[in-house]
């Protein structure tokens, strides 16, 4: 098949959302209705995990008010959304096909605000306990990126996702300002009757702000299927992403148990810790920034390896701060948050990126569903772990296993090679070139698509895509 020019174009005006080369592309603004969708779902998303998230830097401090309350239940209770959300996220989304986004989506706010309201007038730990489970049965974020791809065109899909993994980030540096900043005005209860009103807020926008999608429709890049998600798990290289996942989310739900005492201990209360987090984040996005672009140019595993060595410092410096004088103490835990922040948000940023680009065409969806449940079930780990560790050998030698966690980490990765820069893009077909026999040849000779998939049930086809070489070919034909 001749690699023609006006096959080139065709595809030019598929990827015009992030390819601009042609003089015939398509605008690469949202349209309208496009960025109504895109800032109010990730408003409702940021409110989902504010609701998850901010009870993470201030729970351990009052964990003890509650009856049989102990440090495994501690942690049990900050950490058993991530099993839920882990084991229900998948099934959430596919219901999602079935019955419509917004009914899964309201009812995933339902079962958050109820869990809210359980923990909140909870006066045992079990009670929060199965609060919080609650709290994370509510999986839809699934549910909310297939809505999302609904609502936008496919060229502009990727924005819109985008922007709905920002507000996630956006949501975890919030919830640990505005935690400690609460709780001193409410108690920890407070938290969770704010959580839950907070859910009802976001079932008021879903239904009077958020657009109504034409239709529910499966799609390949945001849903998962269960055959393909078998093969992936095979993947020598998504494997060890899933597992990086894994570990960094079980060392963040671990520090947040751990570092918030070490703070009380150090002389920081719990209404002021917030002065210690907010420098830190700041000086973190400093240095991330760096770190990303010099990853994203030459040196993808370096970096990977330098974050995970980071990460082990860090819990070096926590565990030299259990054995300093109270202003050392306080001074190492800031530089150890700081190093920490710098390092997790270099990878949170990198990792999803890694698994865009690995998956094959047509199994994305699948492949950030597994990533995303070996991320959760992390924070489970990490919760549970981390109460029975500090009950047993305390933090120093909770700090001490983990810094032993990251070396193995290390060690997984240094096999890791980096792929090349690969985007996939999701191209609907017209109804001649669903019925062409030489359609997928066609697709597959031109420079720089590097691999097709085509999905007649969706009626589209899947390209992933050599961004250096289709540029050229596109300027060549331009």
């Amino acid at each position: 098949m001749n690699r023609t020019p006006d096959t080139i174009r065709r595809l030019n005006r598929t990827l015009a959302g992030n390819v601009n080369t042609s003089p015939n592309f398509l605008s690469s603004a949202l349209l309208p209705g496009e960025r109504r969708a895109a800032w109010s779902l990730s408003l409702i998303y940021m409110v989902r995990m504010m609701g998850l998230f901010i009870i993470l830097p201030v729970f351990s401090l009052f964990g003890d008010h509650y009856t049989h309350s102990t440090p495994l239940m501690i942690g049990l209770a900050i950490g058993i959304y991530g099993l839920l959300q882990a084991v229900l996220q998948i099934p959430f989304g596919m219901l999602s096909d079935r019955i419509g986004r917004k009914k899964v989506i309201t009812l995933g706010f339902l079962l958050l605000a109820a869990g809210s309201v359980i923990a909140a007038i909870s006066e045992s730990v079990y009670g929060v306990i199965i609060g919080r489970a609650l709290q994370g049965s509510g999986a839809i974020a699934a549910a909310l990126m297939a809505l999302a791809a609904d609502l936008t065109r496919d060229e502009q899909r990727t924005k819109v996702m985008a922007g709905l993994g920002a507000s996630i980030g956006f949501a975890f540096i919030l919830a640990l300002i505005l935690g400690p900043v609460l709780i001193g005005w409410f108690s920890i209860d407070g938290l969770f009757w704010l959580t839950a009103a907070s859910a009802m807020l976001a079932i008021v926008l879903l239904h009077t702000v958020v657009p109504n999608p034409d239709r529910c429709q499966y799609s390949a890049d945001t849903g998962a299927n269960l055959g393909t998600m078998r093969r992936l798990i095979g993947n020598p290289a998504l494997r060890r992403l899933n597992v990086s996942i894994f570990m960094l989310h079980l060392l963040i739900t671990a520090v947040f148990f751990a570092v918030p005492l070490g703070l009380r201990d150090a002389g920081v209360v719990a209404d002021r810790q917030w002065q210690i987090y907010l420098p830190a984040v700041l000086l973190a996005i400093a240095a991330m920034i760096p770190l990303i672009i010099h990853a994203e140019r030459r040196a993808m595993r370096g970096i990977l390896l330098l974050c995970i060595a980071g990460l082990g410092v860090s819990q070096c410096l926590f565990a030299s701060g259990q054995w300093s004088a109270t202003q050392s103490s306080a001074l190492l835990l800031f530089i150890g948050i700081t190093v920490f922040f710098s390092f997790m948000n270099t990878l949170e940023a990198l990792l999803p990126s890694l698994v865009s680009r690995l998956a094959p065409a047509g199994a994305k969806g699948s492949a950030m569903g597994i990533y995303s449940s070996s991320q959760f079930l992390g924070a489970f780990v990490g919760g549970a772990g981390a109460g029975a560790l500090y009950g047993s050998v305390g933090a120093a030698g909770l700090y001490t296993c983990m810094f032993a966690l990251c070396v193995l980490w290390g060690l997984l990765l240094t096999g890791f090679r980096a792929p090349r820069k690969m985007t996939t893009h999701r191209r609907t077909l017209s109804a001649e070139e669903r019925s062409r026999s030489g359609l997928m040849a066609e697709l597959a000779s031109t420079p720089g698509v590097e691999e097709v998939v085509i999905a007649l049930d969706e009626g589209v086809a899947y390209l992933k895509v050599d961004r250096a070489r289709f540029e050229e070919a596109a300027r060549d034909c331009s």
